[in-house]
């Protein structure tokens, strides 16, 4: 049995993605930081999977809780087949550069830069003695070409920074049977994040080119393809699923 491992997975993007890979029979390690609520419901709703499921308590912008997800997730199941970096703090309030505080900034890189090393490290030597891994991380539109984001840098400049440490671990880990990617997510809000796409069907969403909002479907059919060990020729790639809106400066 494939294992994952999810950062923030108890909600949103990261809970449709576990939804997903646990219907193609994966065990899961899911991470969550503080929402105990969410982990009763979960547990109540899958239920009749708990015996293959574990939730861990973790800061993604502690690299010793990262230390000790890592080390739950292999004395429970002895083996990492994929990693998905589903966490990514973000800061909603639109401010400069120059107005953010030094705690926001280190959020902002540690929370999704740094925490991927950190989860590298630990995670990469694994899926080198199994012969074989899957790395996902998360981005935005247009990140692989470094743009200016107006009142995001503190997140741009991260997601930017790991774009090239996915590109560059795919490169350095595909001779182990190991992928590293990167998904972006476009326009996918609030109920959307766990929604279906026939349900989003439903709605008409005139921003979105294709006529309706993204969801968490969208994002976990992309991962569970690039999970798939028949997808190995698609590695150091930047997925945008965005339904063709120009999030970048359209939401400035």
């Amino acid at each position: 049995m494939r294992h994952a491992l999810i950062t923030a997975g108890s909600k949103g993007l990261g809970k449709k993605v576990a939804e997903t890979l646990l219907a193609e029979g994966y065990s899961l390690t899911i991470n969550y930081r503080s929402d105990e609520i969410a982990i009763e419901k979960l547990c109540d709703e899958w239920h009749e999977y708990m015996d293959r499921i574990q939730f861990v308590k973790g800061d993604v912008t502690n690299k010793h809780d990262l230390a000790q997800l890592v080390e739950d997730t292999y004395d429970r199941f002895s083996r990492i087949d994929v990693l998905v970096l589903n966490a990514g703090p973000y800061i909603f309030e639109r401010k400069k550069l120059i107005d953010y505080s030094d705690e926001e900034w280190e959020q902002m890189i540690n929370g999704n830069l740094s925490s991927a090393f950190h989860l590298f490290k630990r995670v990469v030597p694994i899926m080198r003695s199994q012969g074989y891994g899957r790395i996902i991380t998360y981005g935005f539109q247009e990140a692989q070409y470094a743009p200016g984001w107006i009142y995001r840098s503190a997140f741009a400049a991260a997601k930017v920074g790991l774009v090239s440490l996915t590109k560059t671990i795919s490169m350095e880990e595909a001779k182990h049977g190991i992928t590293a990617n990167m998904v972006c997510p476009g326009k996918i809000l609030g109920d959307m994040k766990e929604a279906t796409i026939d349900y989003a069907r439903e709605i008409p969403d005139e921003e979105t080119p294709v006529g309706r909002s993204g969801t968490g479907e969208d994002i976990a059919r992309t991962i569970q393809f690039l999970a798939d060990p028949k997808a190995d020729m698609v590695t150091g790639t930047v997925i945008e699923v965005t339904g063709g809106i120009d999030v970048l400066h359209k939401y400035r």
